[in-house]
């Protein structure tokens, strides 16, 4: 049984919004190569959303440098809004993390978050981000 999310467009709509690079890895759960991500060394504040329906995912103060190539962070917003799925492809056991709200591949969260609060590090594919900067008040 596929899962169904709040967000639903065709095939076709996905295209025309997100582009080849966010599609292949949005839609399709492809993999950005590591350390080709403008997210990857960016430091600004504010949050991270996803770049397929624009649901906010991450706050910048989780982010962290692990090392890895992609964009990294040891906490979700709230655990509502990335969904976790036993991932066994590529010949590895895995946990693959999905935006809740349209089901875009974001990438895998791992148990090995270092000194991190959480003890966790999801690993996220840059280009299925987007990113809303912090407004000074």
């Amino acid at each position: 049984m596929k899962d169904t999310f709040e967000v639903q467009k065709s095939e076709e709509e996905w295209r025309a919004q997100l582009g080849d690079a966010a599609y292949r890895v949005l839609r399709e759960k492809g993999t950005e190569r590591p350390f080709t991500s403008e997210y990857e060394t960016f430091w600004d504040s504010g949050t991270y959303v996803c770049k397929g329906c624009g649901q906010e995912l991450f706050h910048s103060e989780t982010k962290f440098d692990a090392g890895c190539g992609w964009p990294s962070f040891y906490q979700s917003i709230d655990k509502s809004r990335v969904k976790e799925i036993l991932d066994t492809s590529h010949g590895m056991t895995r946990t693959e993390v999905v935006c809740s709200r349209c089901g875009g591949h974001l990438g895998h969260v791992f148990n090995d978050g270092y000194n991190q609060p959480t003890g966790l590090r999801y690993c996220i594919n840059g280009v299925s981000l987007g990113f809303r900067k912090k407004e000074n008040r």
